[in-house]
């Protein structure tokens, strides 16, 4: 794949190399982070003085269907040494569904400087990078967090539900079975999670990988532009909302549109097909 800064991004510094993080994993400043859906991957070998952010365990709130609270937050942060000013790149498997998520999260702290390394984990295990099993021992740094702000890049289901209304701009990022309503998770995973199967009435189906190059890399700004834009009639200026099951899929289009794109207005709605399949009175499409 090209480099970085060639593809047209609106937003460039928004993703960094392989190559980058080898040279910079240890900089003062610098922390990297991996988040996975298998927990088993980090303690089976990964980059060198990457710390874990488990999504599950790590950035939700044990008892609420939610992500955890302000002083949560503020306790991750310091207890993998990253304190308000450290730039942090995330990377993580599928592509970086996991790692995008994580991003996402993050924003909805403010903290801004965090980045996605490109191609995640298959792109460096492709390259014959190094890896290790040995988990690095970091001091805690001190992070003061912000009350946390979903109105920015979070949807809930009152949300979509006056998108509807307007006839507004939706992006379904599953699998088209999943989108036609024949399964109710991803293929070759258990078909659960919901009552009932289909789509968000008016919502396209534009699968989360149609953005990814084969090495997980993402692909450049002009094919991007003619995914969403030629393809499914998005334009920069609308309001979006992206799903997916549970919010982790869509997550990886809200990157895309947002820091490659451009994008000023799109939201994720994380409820996603996990709530709204299973909500009385909502209508659904096939």
């Amino acid at each position: 794949m090209s480099d970085i800064n060639s593809r047209g991004y609106a937003n460039a510094d928004a993703l960094v190399s392989t190559d980058w993080v080898a040279k910079h994993a240890n900089d003062d400043g610098v922390r990297i982070v991996e988040s996975n859906e298998d927990p088993l991957l980090y303690p089976s070998g990964h980059i060198p003085g990457a710390v874990e952010i488990d999504w599950a365990a790590d950035l939700n709130d044990p008892l609420r269907r939610d992500y955890l609270d302000r002083d949560g937050f503020a306790s991750l942060m310091s207890s993998k040494g990253i304190s308000n000013d450290t730039t942090v790149v995330l990377y993580g498997d599928r592509s970086n569904w996991w790692a995008c998520y994580a991003l996402w999260i993050f924003q909805l702290f403010g903290h801004t400087n965090a980045k996605i390394m490109d191609g995640g984990r298959l792109k460096w295990e492709a390259e014959g990078r190094e890896l290790t099993r040995e988990a690095p021992d970091v001091a805690s740094a001190s992070y003061n967090a912000p009350e946390r702000d979903d109105s920015v890049v979070r949807a809930f289901r009152d949300d979509v539900m006056a998108h509807i209304d307007i006839s507004g701009q939706m992006i379904d990022v599953r699998s088209p079975e999943e989108y036609r309503g024949e399964r109710l998770h991803m293929p070759d995973y258990p078909n659960e999670g919901a009552l009932r199967g289909g789509h968000i009435p008016g919502a396209a189906n534009v699968p989360w990988a149609s953005a990814a190059n084969e090495d997980g890399t993402f692909k450049d700004a002009s094919a991007l532009r003619g995914i969403y834009e030629g393809n499914a009639g998005l334009d920069s200026d609308d309001d979006v909302i992206v799903y997916c099951r549970i919010g982790e899929r869509s997550s990886h289009t809200w990157f895309v549109l947002t820091n490659l794109l451009g994008y000023g207005n799109v939201k994720n709605y994380d409820g996603s097909w996990t709530e709204w399949g299973n909500s009385v009175g909502l209508p659904i499409e096939k």
